[in-house]
Formats: C-alpha cells, sequence, structure tokens
C-alpha cells in the first residue's frame, strides 16, 4: 500500500517551552500540622497566663504574655497555611510572588512555603469528544465527523503558564486537527492503492494521534488515543453516494463471481480431457465454455433444453 507522509504543513509553529515542571521543595505535613497545633496551644496557654497574671498583679508581665501568646497564635496559623492536601491524580502548582517554584505531586498532606500560591491541577486521563463537524474531505465532498480523545496532563508547568487556558486549548486544537485530516484524505478512495477515511480508519487515527501530539504539547499534554467516534457522508449526498457504493460493491461482486467461474470452466474441460469422457473440438469447448459461463454468472436459474439432433444441426 502507497502511504503518505504524515501533513504537517498546517501545524502551527508552537514556540518552545519556557517554563517546564520541576518537583517543588515540600515536606510532610504530618510534622507541620503537629507543631502548628502545639503553637496553637502555647499561645492560647500565654494568653490565660498573661490574664492570670494581670488579674493578680497588674503590670507590664502581664501584657508581654499576652503580646507573645498573639504572636506565638499567628505565627502558628500562618505555618499551617502551608498545608495541603493533595489528592491521587492531582497536582499543586506552587508560585512565590509570581515565580514558578515546582510543582508537588505528592499525595497526601504536604506543607510548603506559606508565602506561596498553590493551584490546582487534575493529572487524571480525560475524555475530549468533539461535536459533529461537516467538513469537504480531499476530493471536495462533503462529511461528517466526530472524534474522541484521551488525553492527560504531563507536564503541569506548560499547562499552567504556557497557554491561557489548556482545556479550551486541547479541544480548540483537536477540532483543527480533525477538520485536518478530513481535507487531507477523501471518505472512499477512486484508486487501491490510496488512503480513505473509510477504508484505512487505523492509518488515519493514527496519523490524527500524531498530529494531535504535535499540536498540544506546548500545553504539557500527552496523548493516549484517539478515534473517530462518527464519520459519514453530508445528508445532501448521502443518497447519491450510497448508489455509487452499492454500484460498487455489485461490480466487485460480480467480478468474483466472473472469476470463480474461469477457474471452474477451466478444471471442468480440463478434468474432461484429462478422463476422456468425451472428445471435443475446439467449436465444441466453445459452446461448452459459454454455457458454463451463462450457467454460473446468471443471475436466474437455467432453464435445460434437449437437443435431439447434433451440435450442428
Amino acid at each position: 500500500m502507497t502511504d503518505t507522509a504524515t501533513p504537517t504543513a498546517d501545524i502551527p509553529a508552537i514556540p518552545e517551552p519556557q517554563v517546564r515542571e520541576r518537583p517543588a521543595q515540600s515536606i510532610s505535613g504530618g510534622l507541620a500540622l503537629l507543631l502548628g497545633l502545639v503553637g496553637l496551644i502555647a499561645g492560647v496557654g500565654l494568653i490565660f497566663a498573661g490574664a492570670a497574671v494581670a488579674a493578680e498583679h497588674k503590670g507590664a508581665g502581664s501584657t508581654a504574655l499576652i503580646v507573645a501568646g498573639i504572636v506565638v497564635i499567628l505565627t502558628a496559623l500562618i505555618t499551617m497555611g502551608g498545608l495541603n492536601m493533595v489528592a491521587p491524580g492531582e497536582a499543586r502548582v506552587v508560585q512565590l510572588f509570581g515565580r514558578y517554584r515546582g510543582t508537588i505531586r505528592t499525595d497526601g498532606l504536604r506543607w510548603v512555603n506559606p508565602l506561596t500560591s498553590r493551584e490546582k491541577i487534575s493529572t487524571r486521563v480525560r475524555n475530549h469528544e468533539t461535536a459533529v463537524l461537516k467538513v469537504n474531505d480531499a476530493y471536495g465532498n462533503p462529511i461528517e465527523l466526530a472524534a474522541v480523545v484521551v488525553w492527560k496532563v504531563e507536564d503541569t508547568a506548560q499547562a499552567m503558564f504556557e497557554v491561557d487556558d489548556f482545556l479550551e486549548f486541547v479541544a480548540t486544537q483537536t477540532e483543527a486537527a480533525v477538520r485536518h485530516i478530513a481535507i487531507e484524505y477523501p471518505y472512499d478512495a477512486h484508486d487501491e492503492d490510496g488512503l480513505s477515511l473509510r477504508g484505512n480508519a487505523e492509518e488515519i487515527t493514527e496519523k490524527l494521534a500524531i498530529e494531535l501530539h504535535a499540536r498540544v504539547e506546548a500545553a504539557g499534554v500527552r496523548i493516549i488515543e484517539s478515534r473517530f467516534t462518527h464519520l459519514a457522508y453530508a445528508p445532501e449526498i448521502a443518497s447519491a453516494m450510497l448508489q455509487r457504493q452499492q454500484a460498487g460493491a455489485v461490480v466487485a461482486a460480480r467480478r468474483q463471481i466472473v472469476d470463480g467461474a474461469v477457474g471452474m470452466v477451466e478444471a471442468a474441460l480440463a478434468r474432461i480431457t484429462e478422463e476422456q469422457i468425451v472428445e471435443l473440438d475446439e467449436e465444441r469447448k466453445a459452446a461448452m465454455v459459454s454455457n458454463l459461463m451463462v450457467v454460473l454468472c446468471g443471475d436466474r436459474a437455467p432453464q435445460p433444453v434437449l437437443n435431439t439432433g447434433t451440435l450442428y444441426q
């Protein structure tokens, strides 16, 4: 089968990513949570102690205890603000004053610098199914097609910072790739060596996956699988194309019937000659071939005719 190169002329030239994912500096959140609770308890204790001292002996010592208690509580609260609960299939993109500081992928309770901001992003496998698109194939025939793409976020930093909205980006680029593939190949190829959307589904979907990967790689997205879920001629030409397909099927069936009939006639003549059942000259062979071809290739059951004379009368 003659294959064509993967169409890349219409794939946009995506600039090289400015940032790539790296692990963020984080520790287990259990110790941080324990220290924060201890700080809260200690701060509350200092405040009560200061209040007790103030009740018994008015002086600067009680005020210092109360202020120290408030400072300890605020410090504990700020420290506990760095706690993050990361579920399986999720990640946290960490930024400090607008700069990317890494990604937390370890699930569970984690602690990072409380002054950072953490953006949640899903790393689970997702499906995106396009709407039914109406385009013209390589022959200019209007067709309808839709596709489903299975994908996941591979690089959280690129997904967050390289594109404005990676969900919308994947949806738009998927539709663009499906349209591009549709106009590059015909629905049905006129020659046997050409690729077609209907006759070479595996090859076409592989090319679709390659083009999708090239289009969404900048967003840190990995394409797992892509498949056409709907493929048909547009309603305005569906009837005419159905007649064309039926005619092609009839011609193919007739060709197969004729090929089989020729083989059977050859076998019959060879066996008659080999076993010397009857001796046939060229004219009788021609008549026998004609009769057998009519019987084997005809649409209706043959009507027997008894010849009481000879072939020449």
